[in-house]
């Protein structure tokens, strides 16, 4: 394990102690936490945003989309009775 350093301002150094010294949780184990909650938010964000583009670029080789109303009209026909007729897939339009 490599050794940083961090610098805090006061006041965060403050209410990160106030925060420890009830959960009886050391500052160290906290901004631990916390750092590598960050962490994972942000590989999930960026994992969200490359899933997005590789969506958005088989769209337009595709070149079909559905609307999104009909699906969702669709699924709640399917989950309360079964019998639904699927939506169409469309020609996608992109706007410019």
């Amino acid at each position: 394990m490599s050794i940083t350093s961090l610098k805090l301002p006061d006041e965060l150094k403050e209410r990160i102690a106030a925060l420890v010294e009830e959960s009886g949780q050391s500052a160290h184990a906290f901004m631990v936490e916390a750092i590598a909650r960050e962490t994972e938010r942000a590989e999930l964000r960026r994992q969200f945003l490359e899933d997005a583009r590789k969506a958005e670029g088989d769209v337009l080789r595709a070149g079909k989309v559905y609307d999104a109303e009909e699906v969702l009209d669709y699924l709640d026909a399917k989950a309360k009775d079964g019998d639904a007729k699927r939506p169409r897939a469309k020609t996608w339009q992109r706007s410019s």
